[in-house]
């Protein structure tokens, strides 16, 4: 018994070694992957002429990260001359790569806006100028164009098919470091960003830092499914959050960009938002799910197509639409013209709606209240005191009742944060057409139940919800 003791340590020991020898096996090799694929990635760099005598040059921001680390990363970067009318030396601002052996290439559009010049740089340190094809904003795609033969390309993948949990693979110039490779996974799909409507960001927990921005996030099998375009940040450096743009998404907006210099995107004509728990609950859905819509904009694709304020879209063209941002995602993706069947809640009942998606326009316009008039009323219940829409605003607005609110006393109003000046077009379902019927319907509203109030602020319309105790 003692000799067995002795050997267990033993034992154990070449158990942890085989552990350990199995993960490493498990462990991807990536050298096969970027010995084939750096060739085709290059480093972007930009001077940008301002009329002042002392001229700017975009580089990467080094702000936020620690004393150390940033004097370390100014040291390795070259000196920019200073003073009089010299131009500064550009600086790497960022990546991108090859799609064409012609010499078309990809990047960010923030890589390269508000550009006068725009420098290549390729794998074997040979520079050359690029022409800016086209670019967009929206999915901050830029397309750009050397002169060039049998140039090295990188291989297309497909983003649809990536997988979360798969590895993936970043080569960029972070800081100006070129052909940096990082590696990590792919965190999830479909991410909506703020301000980012139309892109299904793919998340990764892949090493992104500034200067990789329009570079490539390869798939195991060599393939590009995405351009890394933003991080999540708290310091100005890397914590695991990075937001690459599908492949998808972006060939398609680079061949609309060849073809023709801009991009165009379905539209519906509709402000939308989130179903809650509590908006699900007032609406009669049995979960929070779909795209509630908050707004109908006049003789858009949507007010033609017959939906309706308060709609709640739960499915386009057989895609289902879980969460709100699903909805701009698979209309943007659709051309003008197109015919979309949209799935919606209305009144507790499913119904099917058929219409013609419109092309996006280039500006949205919202409408702010105007000087409220009319006659008031006073509701103790909310807590509000309310006037009904002159008829200049109700033309404003394209509104064909609501009344505005002129007061705000403490009460549920005040608790859901109601302000002066918000118009109430709708509650607890129902139309409001009048101070008068806005007055019945708050006499009436159930307690202790989720009930939902339709609220125009500045021109934008969204849906809250709120509870009258007993």
């Amino acid at each position: 018994m003692p000799r067995l003791k002795s050997c267990l340590p033993i034992l154990a020991a070449f158990l942890l070694l085989g552990q350990m020898a199995t993960a490493q096996a498990d462990l991807p090799d990536f050298t096969p992957l970027v010995e084939q694929a750096s060739p085709a990635v290059v480093n972007i760099s930009t001077t940008q002429k301002l009329p002042a005598k002392a001229a700017v040059v975009n580089q990467p921001d080094l702000e936020g990260l620690p004393p150390a680390l940033r004097e370390f990363f100014e040291r390795s970067m070259p000196q920019q001359p200073r003073g009089g009318d010299r131009q500064r030396e550009a600086q790497s601002l960022g990546s991108g790569f090859i799609i064409s052996p012609d010499g078309y290439i990809l990047t960010n559009n923030h890589v390269i806006a508000d550009a006068d010049e725009i420098i290549v740089r390729l794998s074997d340190r040979s520079e050359l100028k690029a022409k800016l094809v086209g670019t967009d904003p929206r999915t901050d795609v830029a397309v750009l164009k050397v002169e060039g033969k049998d140039l090295p390309v990188v291989k297309l993948g497909k983003s649809e098919d990536l997988k979360v949990g798969a590895w993936v693979l970043a080569i960029g110039s972070p800081f100006g470091f070129d052909h940096s490779v990082t590696a990590g996974i792919v965190s999830a799909k479909g991410r909506s960003l703020p301000n980012e409507n139309y892109v299904p960001f793919i998340q990764t927990d892949v090493a992104i830092n500034p200067g990789n921005s329009g570079g490539p996030l390869f798939n195991l099998a060599g393939e590009v499914v995405g351009i890394n375009s933003q991080i999540f940040t708290r310091s100005g450096g890397f914590m695991g959050l990075s937001f690459a743009i599908p492949i998808d998404v972006a060939m398609d907006v680079a061949n609309q960009l060849k073809a023709s210099g801009k991009v165009s995107r379905g539209w519906l004509g509709v402000v939308i938002q989130e179903v809650n728990k509590d908006l699900a609950e007032s609406f009669g859905l049995d979960k929070p799910a779909g795209a509630l819509v908050a707004q109908v904009l006049d003789d858009g694709p949507a007010a033609k197509g017959g939906i309706q304020v308060g709609d709640v879209i739960l499915s386009m063209n057989g895609h289902p639409i879980d969460m709100s941002a699903d909805l701009p995602h698979l209309v943007g993706g659709l051309k003008a013209g197109s015919k979309a069947s949209l799935e919606v809640i209305r009144d507790g009942k499913r119904k099917t709606l058929d219409l013609t998606v419109g092309a996006l326009p280039d500006d949205d316009k919202d409408g702010t209240p105007g000087p409220v008039g009319g006659s008031e009323h006073s509701s103790n219940r909310l807590g509000v005191s309310v006037v009904e829409l002159t008829d200049e605003q109700k033309k404003t607005f394209d509104l064909k009742g609501g009344v505005v609110i002129k007061d705000v006393q403490d009460g549920p109003a005040a608790l859901i944060g109601l302000q002066p000046g918000d118009v109430i077009t709708h509650l607890n379902n129902q139309p409001i057409t009048s101070a008068k019927v806005f007055a019945d319907v708050a006499q009436a509203l159930p307690k202790n139940r989720s009930v939902s109030m339709r609220v125009l602020r500045q021109g934008r319309a969204t849906f809250i919800t709120f509870k009258l105790a007993e």
